[in-house]
């Protein structure tokens, strides 16, 4: 009898769970895939891998912020992960519409829309200058927030009476969306307008580790003191900027977060959309922590290949089986070492991590000959501090660096405790 129960239990709360599924998907009002804005291209991007089918990121969730945009002047910070999802009539498949299409198709007023590092269409290199420019199907201004204009002016913002943030971050601190992120918050204070945040599961949510950005070291790669890896997604980590006073003079943005359905931290998540060119499946995404030091140094990490962050290698790395010769390729027309046998190490077998692996960045110092400059002038951004290339450099080995880490990372976790939407 008990075990009868049990299964009408079950079978009650997967039947509710696919109402709701049902309801979200039929609450857009458009069955067709809408084009990606000035964006033919967008189709390379996608990963070919169905999210998890019972996380549902908050954009896709349209009933739970539409009632907010109605008849506001909306202003959006988006880029090529800003879409919506539903399900292709009578297939298990999915398509996307863009999100200022889906807005536009249920009559909210979009007015402009803010682009990141990488540029609306995602296709930018890294660090390469993202220009205005104006969307050729809707007409709407695509203004720049990376370069020299980081934060929307007062004069970008006037008329605005919302901001809606919706871009997919991968949790990492270098990562800049969230230093977008922050200025977009600080702008909106400081003009009096409302931000929405709409929130997107973190794929590398599922530890929390590194070490933590020193103030003096503050910059577009890092602005506040949280670990390399912080383990929150971007709705939560808008949340402790906010509550820890992060931002300029100590503001605060008024802020509403409207958080995944389904979602805890625990929880693997595939990215159906590179999140930016170089990071091209969650095996890249979750190796990028650790090889994104490598940016910092002369060391190839994969980019100008199809395997970007899954791999490191140097032309005077020791000759070994493994080689390869980077190209320039979408998202890196400059690839370190262009055109040259790279030796180096193959990491496309690599189990999931769940810290930052310091192996590699050790074993790339010692490889590199004396005459070669192993660290470039990022480095101290990338690791937030001086602290860990004194240390690579005075010969300390992997456990004795991540020990120093071990006091800060424990006070980090209190403070991040308390902006946890999800367990």
């Amino acid at each position: 009898m008990k075990s009868l129960i049990q299964s009408k239990n079950t079978y009650l709360i997967l039947v509710t769970e696919l109402i709701i599924f049902l309801f979200v998907l039929t609450s857009f009002k458009s069955n067709t895939s809408i084009n990606h804005l000035q964006n033919p291209s967008i189709d390379q991007y996608f990963l070919g891998i169905e999210d998890s089918l019972n996380i549902i990121p908050a954009a896709d969730l349209t009933q739970s912020y539409l009632p907010f945009l109605k008849g506001k002047k909306i202003a959006l910070v988006a880029n090529q992960t800003s879409v919506v999802k539903f399900e292709r009539s009578g297939t298990y498949k999915h398509s996307y519409t863009h999100l200022v299409d889906t807005l536009l198709s249920l009559d909210i007023n979009i007015v402009k829309v803010f682009a990141p590092e990488h540029g609306f269409r995602g296709q930018i290199d890294a660090g390469e200058k993202v220009a205005d420019d104006k969307d050729l199907k809707t007409g709407l201004p695509l203004l720049s927030l990376y370069g020299k204009h980081k934060k929307p002016g007062p004069e970008q913002l006037k008329g605005v009476e919302l901001v809606l943030f919706d871009i997919q971050d991968v949790g990492v601190r270098f990562y800049t969306y969230i230093s977008t992120l922050s200025y977009v918050m600080e702008a909106c204070a400081e003009q009096g307008i409302p931000l929405i945040v709409l929130d997107r599961p973190n794929p590398n949510a599922h530890y929390v580790d590194g070490p933590i950005l020193e103030s003096k070291y503050s910059s577009f790669l890092g602005l506040h003191p949280v670990p390399l890896v912080y383990g929150l997604t971007i709705g939560e980590y808008a949340q402790m900027v906010n509550g820890e006073l992060w931002l300029a003079n100590g503001i605060k943005c008024e802020l509403r977060v409207i958080p995944i359905a389904n979602y805890s931290h625990d929880k693997s998540y595939s990215l159906s959309i590179r999140p930016s060119p170089n990071l091209p499946n969650d095996l890249s995404i979750n190796l990028y922590p650790s090889l994104g030091f490598f940016e910092g140094t002369i060391i190839n990490t994969g980019r100008g290949t199809e395997y970007q962050f899954q791999r490191y290698g140097a032309p005077f790395f020791p000759e070994s089986e493994f080689k390869y010769i980077p190209q320039a390729n979408v998202g890196a027309k400059y690839p370190k070492f262009k055109g040259e046998n790279c030796f180096g190490i193959d990491l496309s077998n690599t189990s999931k991590l769940s810290k930052v692996n310091l192996e590699w960045l050790l074993d790339a110092y010692h490889k590199t000959p004396s005459d070669k400059e192993f660290f470039g002038k990022t480095f101290t951004a990338h690791a937030g501090n001086e602290k860990l290339q004194k240390q690579i450099e005075s010969g300390m080995n992997a456990d004795k660096i991540r020990a120093t880490w071990t006091a800060d990372l424990k006070k980090f976790n209190q403070i991040r405790s308390k902006y946890l939407l999800y367990p």
